[in-house]
Formats: structure tokens, C-alpha cells, sequence
């Protein structure tokens, strides 16, 4: 038996482009792994200093000065403890042709002793490293205590060849950094792919994934060690940051997990999604500088449950909320605000804004030279409280949280600077049918959502007796055919055969496809299905297809 090894993954918040927070943030990591958890190495994410993904930040030469500066600082914390970071690297090829890497630097006492460089880059949904990165070659293999230690970067566990080449060159254990984003699927999908290199190379991998809230990606953490039998030896929880320091042993020359901590429990699927969107929100709000955040009570639920994700990210004195009724408005909705409001603590008005929406008619009745017509009407009284919102935002520094769905956003059941008008849409990849799945959940945590919320028909309440339904199926139906065409790429001849009704189908899909200049203009929100609304989904406004 040899000597023990201790290796500690780093799963921490960092933000993109913030090298010199992060830095400090590494720096604090390293010294908890050495001396709380006497670790040999720390292993952090894929591109940790400057976070993933920086985008055509990886354009500007002083960007990449700033990271070699911070890498020379971070390198004076590695002794007694050797430190693996990623980082985007600006160098010269084999060519000596100067290219950009998507790399990872192997500290040790004082020096960078190695780097690594990916070799296969994503360029897919989400994914655009092309546009940046040229591909390593290079197999990296340190020797830590007599551990010979190979390194890959998140993509390169997803094909064949990296490990089995790194495997070929001496590796007894692998240590992966990754950027993996979250969606609803991608667990199964992450062990599926450890444990199918485990069983082709019968050697353990330290995978170490990126934490946190960009723009609409959502990086849910969940690094685990997986042993050369293809189990979860060790997992870290979902959607917080954690250090966990994991120890390997040799036994007749073979690389193992000793005295393996419990791995956390998985969470049901509506825990998984409801912790994301919190993340996702009070990231996308503290990262950007916002001092809280600000949203339009309807007493539906959409606005419900989005009131209760923003209090779970941001804390109750940091949200408010506006309930401006018209004449269309029932009780009912009033008393479901309010109830909201009060169960979750925060400050709560009500604007009346049936007077604002007057004053424009008789101007609108002069340009037009007629009566102003229903939908107008009902668009005029959404961008009233669009209005309304964004002049608190103004005033008080805080976002507005649109409160609009999925499927609402996909079949254009929204008003350009209207509803629409904010800076972060929380459910804009949540489907209306999930809405309802994360409010029971919510309420099974406390009760914050009145049950008549959840029973009642939703409704925009802009016109006398008005349903969703009188324009749209049923929310079960219409979030089916959403997800066949969007999520699964199926066809509307394929939707049909799968026992849906064709003229049905036919007015969904006209309208997803009619409504894209809307989409194209409304605010980012948190990815958690495989085709979010954003950079994965590039749609052209202008088509004749469908």
C-alpha cells in the first residue's frame, strides 16, 4: 500500500471577466484545501479565471495579460499544495503562429510546471469554441506522490480518444475541469458519459464542474469522483459552492477511492429545477450590480411563482412588487397579490393604472380617427404597466423580473414593452405545465402561493372574462407540441402522427414561427431545458419556413 493522496475539488461562484475577484476567491481555496483538509492538490473549473465563457472578451490582447498576471499571483499560494486552474492561454503554436487555448496550468511551488490544452472543442447548442479556441494535441501527465496524474477539460471526456490516449501514457487517475451547463437532463447524461470512460479505461476520474449564474447559462456544480468501478465515490451538491477533499490510495498498482465520503442525496426533479432558477436569478441580479429587484403582480401564477423564486434568491428586503389592476381585474387577484406579498415579507403597492390607459385613447382615437380597437387596448394597458415598472427601476436601482413562460414566450401570448419590458424573464424556459409542478413545490417548502392561484384558469385579465384558453389549447397540449418542435427538432407532419390534432398543430407552430421578433427582443432568462430561447436557439426573424 503507498502513500494516501488528497485531492480537493473546488466548486466555487466565480463571474466572468472578474479576474482579480476571482483570483482572490482561488487564492481563499487554496489555503482552506492545504490547511483545513491537508489536501496535495486543488483541482477548479474550466476557464476559472476569468469563468466561462468570456465570449469576444478572448479577443483583446490585454485580457490575456491580465490572466498571465493573475496565474504568476495565484502560483505563490502553491506550496505544500499543488494547484490545477483553467484559464484561456494566448501563445504561440507549433508553427509559431500565435493562437488562442482553452488551457489548464499545473502549479507547484511557486511555478507553472505544465499546461494543458483541450483538445476537443464543443460547437453545439450553447457551445461556440471554434470562434476562439484552436485545439491542444498534447497529452499532460504529472507525478504527485507517486500518482501519475493525467488532465482533460470538460469536451474531451466526451469523446473516446483523450483519455484512452492519456490512459495509454501512464495516467492511474484523471482529473477533470469542467463548464458544463445545466438542463433538466444532463445529469443522466454527465454519469452516463464518466462512467462509460471508467469502464473503457478502468481508471477514476476527479471531475470538477463549474458553479454559478451567466447571462442565461446556469452552471449547476454537481463535481463527483467516480472510482475505476464506474460508482459515485464522492458528489458535491447541486447548485452551492463546496470544497470536499477526497483521498486515493494504490493497491497493487492500481489507483482507488480510500474512505470515500457519502455522496449528497439526488434531489427530486422539481427541487433540481426551482434551485437552478434561484441561482440563475440572484446570480444574473448581484452580478450586474442591481440592488434588488422589482416585479408586476398579476395573481396568476406565473407572477406567483416568479415573486417566490426572486425572495429564495435575493432575500425579502431586496424585492418589491406592484399590483396595478384595471377594470378588469378581479378580487380574487387582488387578494392573491396580497396574500403573496404578505406570506413572503416584502414591500407591496398597488398603482391603479386604469387612469393612465384613458388619457391615451382620446390621442390614439385622433390618429387613428376610430375607435381603438381591442388588442390595442389590451397592449396599451400592458405597456402601462411596463411603464410603471421601469420607472421604479430607475428610481430605486432595481431590475424588473418579467413573469412571462415558455410557452407564452414560444406562441408570441405577450406584449412587446409590455409584459416584456425588464431585464431578466426568470420562466423564460419554464413551461406553463412546469410552472404548476414548481409552485406545488414551492408550497410544500411553505405556503407562499395561494391554492386558488394554482386552481383558477389563467388569464390575462386585459379584456372582460378573458381565458388563455380562448386563444391558445390547453396548456398540457400546447407545451407537448412546444417540446416536440423545439427540444426534440420533430417535424409537424411527425407532431401529427404522434395522435395530435393537425390544424392544432399547424396554428401552434405558425405562431411560434411568426413570433420570433419578439423573442429576438426579450430579456435573457436561465437555461434549463436542452433548447433555451437565446444562444442555443438561432432562428431567423425573416422565413418563410414552417
Amino acid at each position: 500500500m503507498s502513500e494516501k493522496l488528497k485531492i480537493a475539488l473546488a466548486q466555487i461562484n466565480l463571474t466572468v471577466g472578474d479576474i482579480i475577484g476571482n483570483s482572490q476567491k482561488i487564492i481563499a481555496s487554496i489555503e482552506q484545501a492545504r490547511d483545513q483538509h491537508q489536501a496535495d492538490l486543488i483541482v477548479f473549473h474550466e476557464q476559472t479565471l476569468c469563468n466561462y465563457s468570456p465570449e469576444d472578451l478572448l479577443y483583446h490582447d490585454d485580457f490575456y495579460e491580465a490572466i498571465n498576471q493573475a496565474i504568476i499571483e495565484i502560483a505563490k499560494h502553491s506550496t505544500a499544495i499543488d494547484v490545477v486552474i483553467g484559464f484561456p492561454e494566448l501563445a504561440n503554436d507549433n508553427n509559431q503562429q500565435q493562437k488562442r487555448f482553452n488551457s489548464a496550468a499545473w502549479l507547484r511551488d511557486g511555478n507553472v510546471i505544465a499546461k494543458y490544452r483541450k483538445q476537443c472543442l464543443p460547437n453545439y447548442a450553447v457551445f461556440d469554441e471554434k470562434r476562439y479556441f484552436t485545439p491542444g494535441n498534447d497529452t499532460v501527465i504529472i507525478d504527485l506522490k507517486g500518482y501519475k496524474i493525467g488532465l482533460l477539460i470538460c469536451e474531451d471526456l466526451w469523446h473516446q480518444q483523450p483519455m484512452a490516449k492519456t490512459k495509454q501514457a501512464g495516467a492511474e487517475l484523471i482529473v477533470s475541469l469542467n463548464a458544463s451547463p445545466f438542463s433538466t437532463q444532463i445529469a443522466k447524461k454527465r454519469l452516463k458519459i464518466l462512467q462509460d470512460r471508467v469502464a473503457e479505461n478502468n481508471i477514476p476520474i476527479v471531475y470538477v464542474n463549474q458553479l454559478g449564474g451567466h447571462d442565461e447559462l446556469l452552471f449547476d456544480g454537481n463535481s463527483m469522483v467516480i472510482d475505476s468501478k464506474g460508482d459515485i465515490a464522492a458528489k458535491l451538491p447541486h447548485c452551492q459552492s463546496a470544497l470536499q477533499a477526497v483521498c486515493f490510495e494504490k493497491n497493487k498498482s492500481k489507483c482507488t477511492v480510500a474512505r470515500a465520503p457519502t455522496p449528497a442525496k439526488p434531489l427530486a426533479f422539481e427541487a433540481l429545477v426551482y434551485q437552478a432558477l434561484v441561482l440563475g436569478t440572484g446570480d444574473y441580479v448581484r452580478k450586474n450590480g442591481f440592488k434588488g429587484a422589482v416585479l408586476g403582480l398579476s395573481g396568476g401564477i406565473d407572477s406567483a411563482l416568479t415573486l417566490a423564486i426572486a425572495v429564495d434568491a435575493l432575500g425579502k428586503e431586496n424585492v418589491s412588487a406592484l399590483f396595478m389592476p384595471s377594470r378588469y381585474s378581479s378580487k380574487i387577484s387582488y387578494e392573491a397579490a396580497l396574500a403573496e406579498s404578505q406570506a413572503l415579507g416584502i414591500d407591496y403597492h398597488v398603482v391603479t393604472m386604469d387612469d393612465i390607459f384613458q388619457q391615451f385613447l382620446p390621442s390614439l382615437k385622433t390618429i387613428f380617427q376610430t375607435d381603438v380597437n381591442d388588442i390595442t387596448q389590451q397592449n396599451i394597458q400592458a405597456r402601462v404597466r411596463g411603464l410603471l415598472l421601469m420607472a421604479v427601476s430607475n428610481q430605486q436601482r432595481r431590475i424588473v423580473l418579467t413573469t412571462g413562460n415558455k410557452s407564452e414566450m414560444a406562441v408570441g401570448y405577450c406584449t412587446l414593452y409590455g409584459d416584456m419590458a425588464g431585464g431578466f424573464a426568470v420562466l423564460k424556459d419554464v413551461y406553463k405545465t412546469m410552472v404548476y409542478r414548481l409552485a406545488n413545490y414551492r408550497n410544500r417548502i411553505s405556503p407562499v402561493i395561494p391554492e386558488v392561484v394554482i386552481s383558477r384558469p389563467p388569464s390575462a385579465e386585459l379584456a372582460p372574462e378573458q381565458k388563455d384558453e380562448d386563444s391558445l389549447p390547453p396548456y398540457d397540449i400546447l407545451d407537448q407540441i412546444l417540446e416536440r418542435y423545439i427540444e426534440k427538432n420533430q417535424g409537424i407532419d411527425e407532431i401529427i402522427a404522434a395522435n395530435f390534432d393537425a390544424d392544432t398543430v399547424r396554428k401552434v407552430i405558425s405562431m411560434l414561427v411568426n413570433n420570433e421578433y419578439k423573442r429576438r427582443q426579450s430579456p435573457p432568462g436561465t437555461r434549463i431545458t436542452t433548447k433555451a430561447f437565446g444562444r442555443d436557439w438561432r432562428y431567423p426573424i425573416t422565413s418563410r419556413y414552417c
